[in-house]
């Protein structure tokens, strides 16, 4: 007598496979992809370029320039000392932060600084009036 059984185990899974594939929860951004945009948005609404900031601040610039894009997480005496070297105090900073944090619909670093796309390899910081336009009420005399 020949059996022709099959080799193969069966599976059962342990949790129940869904229907139909449901829609990723929206990534929420890192404290310090927030932090460095303000830093960066900030510097270049005063058209300030990162030494100027950086020296001030008694940072260093390359330290500065990956706080900007979010690769290092700031203490908060480097967040503070760069604040200061702004016309920031930390809870300037902080409440801008936070003001980016309040509305989740529109990506951190997506929306542009001014409503003219710049050349490509073009260094121009936006002007002026259109910065402080953005900042507004939260800003607070120096």
């Amino acid at each position: 007598m020949s059996s022709h059984a099959s080799d193969e185990a069966r599976v059962i899974p342990l949790r129940p496979v869904p229907a139909k594939p449901e829609e990723p929860a929206p990534k929420e951004p890192l404290w310090r992809d927030v932090v460095g945009d303000v830093l960066r948005r900030e510097r270049l609404a005063q058209e300030r370029t990162l030494k100027d900031v950086a020296d001030a601040a008694r940072i260093s610039m390359p330290y500065l320039s990956e706080l900007e894009r979010g690769r290092k997480e700031a203490s908060s005496e480097v967040l503070a000392a760069a604040a200061h070297a702004l016309g920031l105090g930390l809870a300037d900073l902080l409440a801008l932060a936070h003001g980016r944090l309040a509305r989740p619909a529109q990506p951190v670093r997506s929306r542009p600084l001014t409503s003219q796309p710049l050349r490509s390899g073009s260094r121009t910081a936006p002007r002026r009036t259109e910065a402080r336009s953005r900042l507004g009420d939260i800003r607070l005399a120096a």
